[in-house]
């Protein structure tokens, strides 16, 4: 009997130790993660390491840029320097300012992508409202004659459109992108006009049916509920249509070739400004354009629309949701 009750008395000394050890283990599992591993702390911290891999993929070209626009000739020929450069140089800066002229081609920059991206909003939505709302007739050929203007390459349409602005005397003006802005076929006009139709079929009728009871015309039911109910589209195709005018090459380099030039453009003369000897019969180059000034150069034009979408980045985000871009 008396070993009955020792042998009873050792389970239960183990089972209390068992309980002890196991509150022990669980209080050094949540010292050492915070929390217990359901409420997903784990989870959480593996998005996050993965967000951050993505970051750094996304931000390594830009790190790179900034990196190189600070080093010497020395630094770029050393192969041991990567990232830090062992001494800072503020030259390349200053020299791609100067080969950019960078406040006025930034004030041509600013000008054509603001002005045509604002023309753009208007009238790609009011395009997209008649095709989603208004009883139209070939409504579906029109829908079908967009899709198809969106699918026709630039370089089809270059030509004419070059004989008809030089005989119009608007080269080299902002008019030569404003006025296709004008008529709903700017730098991706139709794409935008297919986001604003998708996005008013989306609304409800009874907004209509309310304002036309009331007495409310077509123009005033457009300007005076559907546009205001469309900021969130209305942001979305500002940036995409601010960026696309923003970064434009092709078009530029054929409509404006002297005097009213973009960044873009002067990026690409910048060998020629900074050395003006290439412009004459001789080949002696007197300041050679390394790749640190091309680097500076280049982040100086990008940093305008980075600090844009800094400010407009959470906007933005919520606008493409809700214009069911991502569908």
């Amino acid at each position: 009997m008396i070993t009955a009750m020792k042998s009873e008395l050792s389970k239960a000394s183990r089972s209390i130790r068992g309980v002890l050890w196991g509150r022990r283990a669980q209080k050094t599992k949540m010292l050492v993660l915070g929390r217990s591993l359901s409420d997903g702390l784990l989870a959480k911290l593996v998005i996050y390491l993965l967000l951050s891999i993505v970051a750094y993929l996304y931000l390594q070209p830009i790190l790179y840029m900034v990196s190189t626009m600070f080093k010497n000739m020395s630094d770029l020929l050393d192969p041991t320097v990567k990232w830090i450069p062992r001494e800072i140089t503020w030259e390349n800066i200053s020299k791609a300012l100067k080969g950019l002229q960078y406040p006025e081609a930034l004030r041509n920059t600013a000008l054509i992508s603001v002005t045509c991206s604002l023309v753009q909003v208007i009238i790609c939505a009011m395009t997209g409202y008649a095709l989603a709302r208004l009883a139209l007739p070939f409504k579906g050929l029109f829908t079908a004659l967009i899709i198809l203007t969106f699918l026709i390459p630039p370089q089809v349409i270059i030509i004419p459109l070059y004989v008809i602005f030089s005989k119009l005397g608007l080269l080299n003006s902002l008019f030569v992108f404003l006025i296709p802005a004008l008529f709903g076929q700017g730098l991706k006009g139709a794409l935008f006009i297919l986001i604003f139709r998708q996005f008013f079929k989306a609304q409800p009728p009874s907004l209509e049916e309310a304002a036309k009871l009331d007495g409310a015309s077509t123009a005033r039911l457009f300007f005076g509920i559907m546009l205001p109910l469309a900021r969130s589209a209305c942001l979305v195709v500002f940036l995409f249509s601010f960026i696309w005018y923003w970064n434009m090459y092709y078009e530029p380099s054929m409509f404006l070739t002297k005097g009213f030039t973009p960044l873009s453009i002067r990026l690409d003369m910048l060998e020629e400004v900074l050395n003006p000897s290439l412009l004459g019969n001789t080949r002696t180059i007197v300041n050679p354009i390394t790749e640190s000034t091309k680097m500076a150069a280049a982040f100086f034009i990008i940093l305008p629309p980075i600090i844009v979408f800094m400010f407009l980045q959470r906007w933005f985000v919520s606008g493409i949701e809700r214009t069911g871009i991502v569908e």
